[in-house]
């Protein structure tokens, strides 16, 4: 059995959008714990709610605190970058941030997977056109840094996952798909 972790936001974490305020999806929905199932991988979700790619000293440090603390571990996937978008990042310093991070990672010595999240539609959360086009431009700079690195990646994008009405979180069924299409990204990166 493979231990991977995933370095992810709220849709990693499992945020339920329907409640006030929010709240988790059960373990059984979401999409980390739905690869837990397969005996192949110990999926450990790393997933924070508003997440951005690490890039202070501060984040940075606690980022590798908590992967300190579950080593050691057989692989990495990372799926950031929506937040840096919402929080008004462009795409080329979303992928600079990224790519700083990667270079960090590195250094545990495992296979990496990096995930490009699914694209923005327009809903509650994402209004602007601008963010639109943005997602789908820090898409193509994911591709080509994994590319330029020899990673693994996948684009969720392509994957249609199904969003809740805010248009950024996965819904219930969304969890399952992204896990069904995971798992071959996961074969791809970690192996069984």
């Amino acid at each position: 059995m493979k231990k991977i972790v995933c370095i992810g936001d709220s849709n990693t974490w499992g945020y339920d959008p329907r409640g006030y305020g929010g709240g988790r999806y059960p373990a059984e929905v979401r999409w980390t714990a739905l690869l837990d199932h397969f005996p192949e991988w110990w999926i450990v979700n790393l997933g924070e709610n508003g997440r951005e790619i690490p890039h202070s000293a501060f984040a940075l440090r606690i980022l590798g605190q908590q992967l300190a603390a579950l080593g050691p571990f057989d692989g990495i996937c990372v799926m950031l970058g929506a937040n840096d978008l919402l929080c008004g990042a462009s795409p080329a310093a979303a992928a600079a941030r990224m790519e700083d991070l990667l270079d960090r990672l590195d250094a545990y010595g495992v296979p990496l997977l990096l995930i490009a999240p699914p694209q923005f539609c327009h809903g509650t959360l994402v209004a602007d056109e601008r963010l639109i086009h943005a997602s789908a431009r820090l898409t193509g700079l994911y591709r080509a840094l994994a590319q330029d690195r020899g990673l693994a990646f996948a684009d969720a994008g392509k994957w249609d996952i199904p969003l809740a009405y805010d248009d950024v979180h996965f819904t219930e069924e969304g969890h399952a798909k992204f896990a069904e299409r995971a798992q071959e990204a996961f074969i791809q990166a970690f192996g069984t």
